[in-house]
């Protein structure tokens, strides 16, 4: 029988997300219960954004102080919250100054107005001219701008005309990225590690190496760290791991706590201060009840104890999984607690396999509940779950998984 709230959704619902057939409606923690009172196990995250979990008591608590005060004033008006975010997020990051928006997407196309503006004022590209090098496989958001370089059909096709001023070329490969380089180029935009594409991981140095590339160029170096930054990786961000710091950061989805929309725009002094008054702007970017949720998530990453256990339990789970027989697995790849396994082709898709884990319900160690995992690309089942996890939990999300894949 159909849900009411779930025969609404398609009735009067735009039909641009092809969800997995279940109706959220409570949770706590790492797991999430459904209208029929059924729990799973939710291995997603929501792409990251829950990153601590559901309803966190430190987050909650928050948010709830912030509520009884100011909720939003406009950045027309200074808030007592914004100026304490911009100081706290600044150094987490190692840089000077702070952008804050609402979404991931606002992120990315705020780090392409920086780069462009910095590439004219700064770097004397001529105006109207300024390229940004981006990747195969990337996946930035799904505004116009941003979908204009991107290579996956159902997000583009379409939706032209396209914007200009973006080339892509390999994921990986610095020896591409330096070819595409021209005294317009203004940026690479680059995701240390590749979520939307299947947890895809550059080869070891890359980072390094294009680091070094940009300085030589003259050529700002941004790190989409939206989904890989804030602890997914076992790292604060996905760059640490490479010990490099890009010219621009791209923060967004966990920075909000699962609770608001936050996202960020964190550089130096010498890239983010191209901007003047009303050259950008959100009337909700940087509001009082977000920056107050975004400094409790900065002060629980300081303390290190997520990105630890996301390290240890990812590798975990890795291991184990590698020494596991898995029919019709071509890969397993995964950097903390975010993997991505790989079949060798798409039948039966990679959906399947999810569905199937929706519905084991098999005892786990908090009583019997079904498993969360999302697909992407048809042949790759991706899992994400939030940093608090269990070392009981991983090994039953191991379980399920090698279970399902067995059969």
């Amino acid at each position: 029988m159909v849900s009411e709230s779930l025969e609404l959704e398609r009735r009067h619902g735009a039909n641009n997300y092809h969800p997995l057939p279940v109706v959220i409606s409570t949770a706590s923690g790492a797991y999430v219960t459904d209208e029929d009172g059924r729990r799973y196990l939710d291995a997603l995250a929501a792409y990251s954004a829950v990153n601590f979990g559901h309803g966190h008591p430190r987050l909650i608590e928050a948010a709830r102080r912030q509520l009884d005060r100011v909720t939003l004033t406009s950045r027309a008006f200074h808030n007592d919250q914004l100026g304490h975010f911009c100081a706290e997020l600044a150094e987490l990051c190692g840089m000077d100054r702070v952008l804050p928006m609402n979404t991931g997407a606002e992120a990315v196309e705020t780090g392409i107005k920086t780069a462009r503006k910095w590439g004219y004022e700064v770097k004397g590209v001529p105006d109207g001219q300024a390229e940004i090098i981006v990747a195969d496989g990337n996946f930035h958001g799904r505004t116009t701008t941003i979908i204009s370089f991107s290579d996956d059909p159902s997000a583009r096709d379409h939706f032209g005309p396209y914007t200009p001023g973006f080339v892509r070329v390999p994921y990986g490969s610095v020896e591409a990225i330096a070819a595409a380089i021209t005294p317009n180029t203004v940026a690479v935009l680059i995701e240390p590690i590749q979520g939307e594409a299947g947890v895809v991981i550059p080869p070891e140095g890359f980072l390094q190496s294009l680091r070094r590339l940009c300085n030589q160029e003259n050529v700002l170096f941004i790190a989409d760290e939206i989904q890989a930054g804030l602890g997914r990786t076992g790292r604060t961000f996905a760059c640490d791991h490479e010990d490099v710091r890009p010219d621009l950061y791209l923060l967004g989805k966990a920075l909000g706590g699962g609770i608001v929309p936050v996202s960020a725009v964190v550089g130096r002094d010498d890239v983010i201060g191209v901007f003047g008054p009303g050259q950008h702007g959100s009337t909700f970017g940087g509001n009082p009840l977000a920056c107050a949720v975004g400094r409790e998530v900065i002060a629980m990453l300081g303390e290190g104890t997520y990105q630890a256990n996301a390290a240890a339990l990812g590798e975990r789970m890795k291991q184990r999984l590698d020494a596991a027989v898995l029919p019709g697995v071509k890969e397993v790849r995964a950097r903390g607690l975010w993997l991505g396994i790989e079949r060798t082709d798409a039948e039966p898709p990679a959906r399947r396999f999810c569905e199937a884990l929706l519905t084991a319900q098999a005892p786990g160690p908090a009583g019997p509940a079904g498993l969360l995992a999302k697909d992407t690309h048809e042949t790759t089942i991706r899992l994400a779950p939030p940093l608090v996890i269990t070392a009981e939990e991983a090994d039953w999300i191991v379980d399920q998984l090698v279970a399902v894949l067995a059969a």
